[in-house]
């Protein structure tokens, strides 16, 4: 995995070994699996976080009382080569509800051979979160930020 991180972006690559709709397709369609439930905003347990694949949906996660903490909106859906959300957390971990001041993440997904795919992420535009963003800039490029949620979809990715 590659990790850059240059002003107010963040960029991670991988490359897995499965086609690149198949690639998409999990990322987008089981990222309940990838996301970590300890990455919570919630008061009570995650269970199930909901990717919704078309322009206009969110990314929210339901807690086990049935409460729900929308924390992106889906900006670009163009399967299977790329998507655009949001990210409207705060550099303080909350819910940031004006979207002049929300970041967001690019993944793409590049063809590299029959059965191969590279996947980039960039998170970018973090300096629209206001005071305090280097520190959600580093939170997200440490290794338990976009690097685990990488390492995650490699892993699933593989399951036949």
């Amino acid at each position: 995995m590659t990790t850059t991180s240059t002003g107010a972006s963040v960029r991670h690559e991988i490359e897995v070994a499965v086609p690149i709709e198949r690639a998409f397709a999990v990322f987008t369609e089981q990222f309940d699996r990838i996301k970590p439930r300890e990455h919570n905003m919630l008061t009570v347990p995650i269970t199930e976080t909901v990717f919704e694949t078309r322009v206009g949906g969110a990314v929210y996660d339901r807690g086990e009382d049935g409460s729900v903490c929308r924390w992106a909106r889906v900006l670009t859906f163009e399967p299977p080569h790329r998507f655009v959300i949001s990210w409207d957390i705060t550099p303080h971990w909350q819910i940031e509800t004006d979207p002049d001041r929300c970041s967001e993440v690019e993944v793409r997904f590049m063809t590299v051979g029959s059965d191969r795919t590279r996947v980039e992420l960039e998170h970018r535009h973090l300096d629209r979160h206001g005071d305090g963003w280097q520190s959600e800039r580093d939170g997200v490029a440490a290794d338990e930020g976009w690097p685990l949620y990488l390492r995650r979809f490699a892993d699933l990715a593989a399951r036949r």
